[in-house]
């Protein structure tokens, strides 16, 4: 009897010491995003996806975990442009497995990013010297739509997608950098003295034209004022020779005269004490012939009145 009890217990030991040793042989686990490439005997078998899932122990392996998340590379490339500038550009590359093409992603390639890099030199190299240095700028998103167009075919024929690819910087040698800038503060300040010469021009043409408008205002006053004054010299002189019909023409405008240059130097005496005479001399004896006759005409026509 003792001795079945020990054999069954030997029994049920082996058969923990199986378990605890098949179980972990026969079960595994695969996360979210990955898959395991399980291989018989050294020779591909299945994809196992994310999940418990089973092997035949000692007979399946698990070769590896592939990872389905989108990954990205980043790729410094020096180049050249038509117009001989160089510059770096950085390229990022996001791409990913797909989860039923693991299988070709293990196996065809020993390092997809190193082959991803190289696509990414060919095209880069082959697109920019075609341009010159601004419009590498202006058709970056070109540079990109060509680097996916150019990766995607022979990249999934190894079981990847090539999700997106950016230009993320363009950075051109710091001497060529500041000749830009330059540039740019030249155009920037071109613009603002085209401006600021458009600006005084207006000023200058509405100045213009305020100017012409005040002359205009100005010779309307003036002929208006000299119309009046000659329609008051003519009244003068109609009330003059109407009063002394016998006074000759002369004699009537040199006495209007004679008043009108005597009204002015009343005026002129009450802001100045200063007397304006001729510079000549001899315009003293004109002037005083000039008086006299004026005097004389005057009590000529007050006897007549």
């Amino acid at each position: 009897m003792m001795v079945q009890i020990i054999i069954i217990s030997l029994v049920v030991i082996l058969i923990l010491i199986a378990l605890i040793i098949l179980i972990p042989q026969t079960f595994f686990s695969v996360q979210q995003q990955r898959v395991a490439i399980i291989e018989r005997f050294g020779k591909f078998k299945r994809v196992s996806r994310a999940g418990l899932r089973m092997k035949i122990p000692f007979i399946d392996n698990i070769a590896d975990y592939v990872n389905l998340k989108i990954q990205q590379l980043d790729v410094t490339i020096e180049t050249k442009t038509k117009d001989n500038v160089f510059l770096t550009i950085m390229i990022s590359v996001q791409f990913r497995v797909m989860a039923s093409a693991a299988n070709d992603a293990f196996y065809k390639l020993d390092n997809p990013k190193d082959q991803i890099r190289a696509y990414v030199f060919d095209v880069v190299r082959a697109e920019v010297p075609k341009m010159e240095l601004d419009e590498v700028f202006q058709n970056k998103d070109s540079i990109a739509v060509a680097v996916k167009s150019e990766l995607s075919d022979p990249m999934g024929e190894f079981g990847y997608i090539i999700v997106k690819s950016l230009v993320t910087d363009l950075d051109p040698d710091q001497k060529v950098k500041d000749s830009m800038n330059e540039i740019n503060a030249a155009k920037r300040f071109r613009f603002a003295s085209e401006q600021k010469a458009e600006g005084e021009r207006i000023v200058r043409i509405k100045n213009a034209e305020a100017e012409a408008k005040s002359t205009e205002l100005r010779g309307q006053g003036l002929a208006e004022q000299r119309k009046a004054i000659a329609m008051g010299i003519k009244d003068s002189l109609e009330h003059i020779q109407k009063a002394a019909p016998d006074l000759s023409a002369k004699e009537l405008l040199n006495i209007l005269m004679m008043s009108q240059y005597i009204e002015s130097l009343r005026d002129i005496g009450k802001e100045s004490n200063t007397l304006m005479v001729h510079s000549n001399p001899g315009a003293l004896t004109n002037l005083e012939e000039q008086f006299r006759n004026a005097l004389l005409s005057s009590q000529s026509l007050n006897e007549k009145l």
